[in-house]
This record gives structure tokens, C-alpha cells and sequence, in this order.
């Protein structure tokens, strides 16, 4: 037997009041600001994982000094 439905529905998104106001103007981008900028977006990634990288070759040295520490006794 199949359920009612409901007589009050809901609507998929609320209405934003004064939505627009809040958003910047679109500014078309041409294809070289388009690479430029996801070169600029690569660079920053590798620089992120660089120093990510780095943190972790230093626990890493820390945990061959406790091994040859746990080694030697």
C-alpha cells in the first residue's frame, strides 16, 4: 500500500536574498592567463610538497638515530 505524499513541498534550494551583491564580477580569462595562472597554481604545489617532503626525511632521521640507538644496547 503506498504511502501519502505530503501536500506541503520544499523547495530543492532556498532562496538567497541579496545573493548577487556579495559575488565579484566574472572576468573572462584568455588561454594565457589561464596557464599562467595554473602554472603559478603547479609551483605552489611543489612547494608545498617539497616542504612536506622534507619534514618527513627529518622524522625519518630521527627514527634511524632511535634504531641504531635501540641497535647498539
Amino acid at each position: 500500500m503506498p504511502l501519502p505524499k505530503p501536500n506541503d513541498p520544499k523547495p530543492a534550494h532556498p532562496p538567497i536574498s541579496g545573493g548577487k551583491a556579495d559575488r565579484k564580477p566574472w572576468k573572462k580569462k584568455s588561454p594565457v592567463e589561464v596557464v599562467l595562472e595554473q602554472a603559478e597554481k603547479l609551483k605552489a604545489e611543489i612547494a608545498e610538497g617539497e616542504e612536506e617532503l622534507k619534514a618527513k626525511r627529518k622524522q625519518l632521521q630521527k627514527f634511524e638515530e632511535a634504531k641504531k640507538i635501540f641497535e647498539a644496547s
